[in-house]
């Protein structure tokens, strides 16, 4: 028996009524909805385990992530303990590695070196919920962390550099917010926690409200559902958490201290994400802080169902930012660089005054 989620089934049915730009694109055209299929038949409650999400919007560090699969890790783990039975420290050390702790404990270290734990947003409070039942979260210093998780938080972390000793962030909007880490980490930061809002299209919207409602609680997220009617969005009278869809970025009204993506940029087409910042430029938004590959996503082909029509290159956002000022762009620490040679850069922009 499906599983049925109105709030799922009103987003859809009002996505289809929508411009062209809030549609998913030709990287999301197939999988979203295979998504809304896996969520419907195995039940949103274990969505981080699912192979569908893990293969688009819950990042691993191990499996799938890594390349390696269950069994190709099963029977390495078999080889060694056959043919090296008494070495410990080599078991230890390889299962490290492909379990991806090793890969998570060097990001933790690297928010934790750079975060200022005297500045607000306070991200040493975090610790991540289970909700989902995610298939890996690792635990560093008594908190729970994965990879989406630390993604943001050496983002936020690069941010704060950045920022003034008086300056403070009271609202962060995301679009393309995967699950809902950015959300959840930001609520965690104390009692003057900034005001989160994330657009996305369905499905990923709808288990990104899911979640945070979990996360954080009902009362503090307020829905597409809710706001549908609205033709204006007044971004402080929203709840401390705001899950919306993208078409609703036409109602928003008010001022945006941050706007935060991180790698659902790259899955869209160059149209697409100009309208998003024109928006977002609309919003007179002061930081915008994006994690793009900065050879762009792979291109759709004959043979590759999954990819873009044309790839937004890292140098691309400096032709669509004509109002803002490049502050901060780089691969490491913050970023990633691939096995086999892409560029997960941060790039960190401030509006000209």
């Amino acid at each position: 028996m499906l599983n049925d989620y109105p709030e799922l089934n009103l987003a859809l049915a009002d996505m289809a009524e929508q411009n062209a730009c809030y549609q998913p694109t030709s990287f999301w055209h197939e999988a979203s909805s295979r998504i809304v299929e896996s969520i419907r038949q195995q039940g949103i409650e274990c969505f981080r385990s699912q192979i569908l999400p893990l293969s688009f919007f819950v990042p691993t560090y191990g499996t799938p992530g890594s390349g390696f699969s269950d069994e190709l890790k099963h029977n390495m783990m078999q080889w060694l303990r056959h043919e090296q039975p008494n070495a410990t420290k080599t078991m230890l050390s390889l299962e490290h590695f492909l379990s991806g702790q090793m890969a998570a404990l060097a990001d933790y270290r690297v928010v934790v070196a750079a975060d200022d734990v005297h500045k607000p947003p306070f991200l040493h409070h975090f610790s991540e919920s289970t909700a989902g039942h995610p298939v890996e979260q690792f635990e560093f210093d008594g908190r729970r962390f994965s990879r989406s998780a630390l993604n943001y938080l050496m983002g936020l972390a690069m941010l704060k550099k950045h920022l003034s000793a008086d300056e403070r962030i009271q609202t962060v909007l995301e679009i393309g917010g995967g699950f809902g880490s950015l959300g959840e980490i930001l609520f965690s930061s104390g009692s003057d926690a900034p005001r989160y809002i994330n657009l996305d299209i369905p499905p990923t919207n709808f288990v990104a409200q899911w979640y945070l409602q979990q996360a954080v609680g009902e009362a503090y997220v307020t829905t597409h559902a809710a706001t549908r009617h609205l033709s204006d969005i007044a971004i402080d009278e929203l709840t401390k958490i705001a899950v919306l869809c993208a078409w609703q970025i036409e109602q928003l009204r008010g001022k945006i201290d941050v706007f935060v993506n991180f790698i659902s940029f790259q899955e869209m087409e160059p149209s697409v994400v100009q309208n998003y910042l024109h928006h977002v430029a609309r919003l007179e938004t002061r930081w915008i802080l994006l994690r793009n590959l900065r050879e762009g996503k792979q291109q759709r082909t004959a043979k590759t169902a999954i990819g873009v029509e044309k790839p937004i290159l890292g140098d691309d956002y400096l032709n669509m930012l004509p109002n803002y000022t490049l502050v901060q762009r780089h691969v490491h620490p913050y970023g990633y660089r691939t096995v086999d040679g892409f560029h997960s850069e941060l790039m960190l922009f401030r509006k000209n005054i």
